[in-house]
């Protein structure tokens, strides 16, 4: 039977389980910092023996075999991730900015990131990336496998000038290409199916957007004069974003509606102290010279993005951001 707890108590109760969870959480973080030390410590010792003393494999795996037998409890020193611990340290050897970032995760992510990311560049994002937004590890493999940087490198480009104007440190916040594989949508749907099975998966469509995210509601209702109108799904990142749906190509007399929506937002329903609305007009294709044409004397804070709903080719996209890379046209992401 659970024993009940006096109301007159509780308040000194929480404050004394939040003082357990914050020395909790400081001692799993000091863990966590000598681990991710030692594992570059011996990955360091092995690099060197390898260059040096000519270690190879079996040796690498007699020395897993020695620990195993000297010390049973200890776990995690298998020949394979001795090798990682290798792999580990000769990756950010040479990169002293990146190496505060690794001792703030998991090994487990330090380990997904460093043997899936090509470059020193895509590297950083995820650490900052998983430091910011807390990312599991399986979220983490979701983000690669959906290709989050090379989308979000590539969003950079697309942004409106009114955008950039508006919203100086908006790099990086959204995408041109949202992979929405989770909602298990057939081919052919409508805007209806995609709106419902958005609102129904919403925790991945967060992720999928980025945690500072906030769900404010869907068919968000608008009066103007004497008539009602309704943005498909609401969100408020740092300010009101109104995302409009089309299961079609992108045609320029979308925005139109998204515009009106928006001056809508900014009047009635924005305080003073927030930023000016965002409009987002997901489709389902669009063509990016008719969306250039667009976009190019359009003055409001819109932006024009696809959905896929599988997962992109990944070598596909990562030529694509090569390209721009090697044209100069690729911005950082801030």
């Amino acid at each position: 039977m659970t024993k009940t707890i006096k109301p007159h108590s509780q308040p000194d109760f929480v404050d004394v389980l939040r003082h357990i969870q914050q020395s909790r959480q400081k001692i799993f973080a000091q863990i966590n910092t000598a681990l991710i030390d030692l594992y570059w410590q011996l990955g360091q010792i092995i690099s060197h023996k390898v260059s040096t003393e000519a270690w190879g494999k079996g040796v690498v795996t007699d020395l897993a075999a020695f620990i195993a037998q000297q010390d049973p409890d200890l776990k995690g020193f298998s020949d394979k991730n001795l090798w990682r611990m290798k792999q580990f340290f000769e990756t950010y050897q040479a990169d002293e900015k990146l190496s505060p970032l690794l001792r703030e995760l998991p090994w487990t992510h330090n380990t997904i990131i460093f043997s899936r990311c090509k470059t020193a560049e895509e590297r950083e994002y995820y650490l900052m990336l998983c430091i910011t937004e807390r990312y599991s590890s399986r979220e983490l493999e979701r983000q690669i496998n959906a290709s989050h940087f090379e989308r979000t490198m590539l969003a950079n480009q697309k942004l409106s000038a009114a955008l950039r104007e508006l919203h100086p440190n908006i790099g990086g916040t959204f995408k041109d290409n949202y992979v929405l594989e989770f909602l298990g949508l057939p081919i052919q749907h409508d805007e209806s199916h995609l709106q419902k099975a958005l609102v129904q998966n919403m925790k991945r469509f967060i992720l999928e957007l980025g945690r500072d995210f906030v769900f404010v509601g869907e068919e968000y209702r608008l009066q103007v004069g004497n008539q009602d109108f309704f943005i498909d799904l609401l969100f408020f990142h740092r300010g009101l974003v109104a995302f409009e749906l089309k299961i079609g190509k992108f045609s320029p007399e979308h925005l139109g509606q998204l515009d009106f929506y928006l001056e809508a937002l900014d009047r009635d329903v924005k305080k003073p102290h927030e930023n000016p609305s965002i409009g987002i007009l997901l489709c389902r294709d669009k063509d990016e010279e008719v969306v250039e044409y667009a976009l190019s004397r359009n003055l409001s804070p819109t932006m024009v993005a696809q959905y896929e709903l599988q997962l992109p080719d990944k070598k596909l996209i990562q030529a694509k951001l090569h390209e721009l890379s090697e044209d100069g046209f690729l911005e950082s992401n801030p």
